[in-house]
C-alpha cells in the first residue's frame, strides 16, 4: 500500500482543516502529514488576527485543539518556509505540499496623503494588540481624534479596540504591554468611514450589536445617512442578517447620542455611511491631520455614485481596514494582482501558462483571497483534499520520505523548531501567567522566549 507523505505549509485553520480531513477521507492509502509554522505558536489568524475580547471566535481554537491533540499530525513551528526549508526540500521529503498560509498584508488603498506618518493598515494593529512576535512591542496612541476607514468586521474590531476602556479588557488575554498603552491612549473619538450606506454594510450583527454594548462609550450615527433607496429597503426586508443589522442601527438612532447631540459618555464612536475617502490632509511635519471624502448615494442597484458634495474631518491618525492581501512564498507562483496563489480548485497552477504543477496545493485564503468565514475554509479544503488523493498519480517520487529526514534536516541547519508538547507548555506558560489575576491567560510575545519555553530550555 502506498503511503503518502503531505507537508502543510502554515498551521493556521486552513491548514490544520486540510489534514483533518485527508486523514478521514476514505482513500487506498496511508497518510503522514508534518504541519510547517513560522510562528512557534499554532492557530495562525484565530491566535494573532481575531481581537482578545472575542472569546466565542476563539473557541474556534478547541477544535483545532483537539485536531491537533489527536497526535497524528506532527508539527514543526518555528521553521520558515524559503529560509529553514525549501520547495527543493519538500520534493526530496515529501510527495506533495498544501500551501495554507493566509493572507496577513494589508490591502492598498491608492488615495493621496494615505502613507502620511499617523496612517496605519489594519493587520498591523491588530497584530500588534493581538502580541505577534514579529511586531514592535510599542504602538504609537498619540490622537484625540481616529479615523478608520472600511465596513467590515476588521474594521469594527479595531474600533472597537481603540474606543474601549482598558481595563474592560483586563479579563482576556491581551498582553500587559498592549493593556498598558490602550490605558494611556488619548483617544476621544472614533470615526468609521464607509464608501456605501447601512443595508451594505460587511459587518456581522453580533458584532456591530456588541459595539453598541460598550461601556462609557456613545454611538454616534447621522440621520441623513439612513435615507433608504429601493435597493437598501428590498435589501433589508429579504435578508435577515441585513434585517437585523438595520434593526440595531435604528435602535442607536433613538439615543441622546445620534447625530453627534445630547451624548455623556467619555468616548464617541461615529458611523459614517456614505463616505468615499478621497485624500489624507496632513499637517506641516507630515502627519495626518484629516480625511477627506466625498459624499456618495445609491445608483439604485446596490451600488453607489459620487455626489462631488466634500466634507473633512479632523484627525490625528488612521487606519485602513479595506481587506488583507496574500504574500508570495520562495519558489511558488504568486497572483500579484490578486494577492493569491494561481490554481484551479486547489491544484497549483504556473504563472505565465496556468498548467497544472504537479505536486503542489493550495487552501484558505492563500487559494481563494481573503473572504468567508471558517466555514469556507472547511469545504476549500475539501476541494483541494479531493484533487490531492484523486491526483496520485501525479505526485513527486520523493529520494527520501522516510518520517527521519525532516528533523534531521532541521537540526543539522541549527533551526530551534516547536514541536505539539513544546506548544502544550507554552499554552500551559501563559494560562498559568493569567490564572493570579483572574485572566483568560497572557500572551508570551517576544518569539525567543516563546521558543525557549516551548522547548523547555
Amino acid at each position: 500500500m502506498t503511503k503518502l507523505r503531505l507537508a502543510i505549509v502554515g498551521a493556521g485553520p486552513a491548514g490544520i482543516y486540510a489534514a483533518d480531513i485527508l486523514l478521514k477521507t476514505e482513500r487506498k492509502f496511508d497518510v503522514s502529514i508534518d504541519l510547517f509554522e513560522h510562528l512557534p505558536a499554532p492557530y495562525g489568524l484565530v491566535r494573532y488576527g481575531v481581537a482578545p475580547d472575542h472569546p466565542r471566535i476563539k473557541g474556534v481554537i478547541n477544535a483545532l485543539r483537539e485536531v491537533l491533540d489527536r497526535g497524528d499530525i506532527r508539527i514543526f513551528g518555528n521553521v520558515r518556509f524559503g529560509d529553514d526549508i525549501t520547495i527543493d526540500d519538500l520534493k526530496r521529503h515529501y510527495h506533495a505540499v498544501i500551501f495554507a498560509t493566509g493572507a496577513v498584508r494589508d490591502a492598498s488603498l491608492d488615495i493621496p496623503g494615505i502613507d502620511a506618518e499617523g496612517s496605519f493598515g489594519a493587520a498591523d494593529f491588530v497584530s500588534w494588540f493581538d502580541g505577534h512576535p514579529d511586531v514592535p512591542r510599542t504602538w504609537p496612541l498619540t490622537a484625540a481624534s481616529v479615523g478608520v476607514i472600511g465596513n467590515g468586521n476588521v474594521a469594527l474590531d479595531i474600533s472597537r479596540m481603540l474606543a474601549k476602556h482598558a481595563e474592560d479588557l483586563l479579563p482576556t488575554e491581551v498582553p500587559q504591554n498592549v493593556y498598558e498603552i490602550l490605558e494611556a491612549s488619548p483617544v476621544t473619538d472614533v470615526h468609521v468611514f464607509g464608501r456605501r450606506g447601512p443595508a451594505q454594510v460587511k459587518f456581522t450583527p453580533l458584532e456591530l450589536r456588541e459595539l453598541g454594548e460598550l461601556r462609557n462609550v456613545d454611538m454616534v450615527v447621522y440621520d441623513e445617512d439612513f435615507d433608504y433607496d429601493e435597493a437598501s429597503l428590498a435589501a433589508i426586508e429579504s435578508n435577515k442578517q441585513v434585517k437585523v443589522i438595520d434593526r440595531v442601527l435604528q435602535s442607536w438612532r433613538q439615543r441622546p447620542s445620534a447625530n453627534n447631540a445630547g451624548g455623556s459618555a467619555s468616548r464617541r464612536l461615529h458611523l459614517h455611511f456614505w463616505a468615499r475617502p478621497v485624500e489624507v490632509r496632513t499637517d506641516e511635519a507630515g502627519r495626518v491631520a484629516a480625511l477627506v471624502y466625498e459624499r456618495t448615494r445609491p445608483d439604485g442597484s446596490g451600488g453607489v455614485v459620487g455626489t462631488g458634495e466634500m466634507r473633512e474631518v479632523p484627525m490625528g491618525q488612521l487606519y485602513r481596514a479595506v481587506g488583507y492581501f496574500g504574500s508570495p512564498l520562495p519558489g511558488v507562483p504568486f497572483d500579484e494582482r490578486h494577492g493569491v496563489i494561481p490554481n484551479h480548485e486547489g491544484q497549483v497552477l504556473a504563472a505565465d501558462s496556468n498548467e497544472r504543477i504537479p505536486g503542489m496545493y493550495a487552501t484558505g485564503w492563500i487559494k481563494r483571497g481573503p473572504v468567508g468565514l471558517i466555514g469556507h475554509t472547511k469545504s476549500d479544503a475539501m476541494e483541494t483534499i479531493q484533487h490531492l488523493v484523486n491526483d496520485q498519480g501525479s505526485w513527486w517520487q520523493p529520494e527520501d520520505p522516510s518520517e527521519e529526514a525532516i528533523p534531521a534536516l532541521l537540526a543539522e541547519r541549527g533551526v530551534s523548531w516547536t514541536d505539539l508538547e513544546g506548544w502544550h507548555r507554552l499554552d500551559e506558560h501563559e494560562v498559568s501567567l493569567g490564572a493570579p489575576h483572574g485572566r483568560a491567560r497572557i500572551k508570551v510575545v517576544p518569539r525567543d522566549e516563546m521558543v525557549r519555553i516551548s522547548r523547555g530550555e
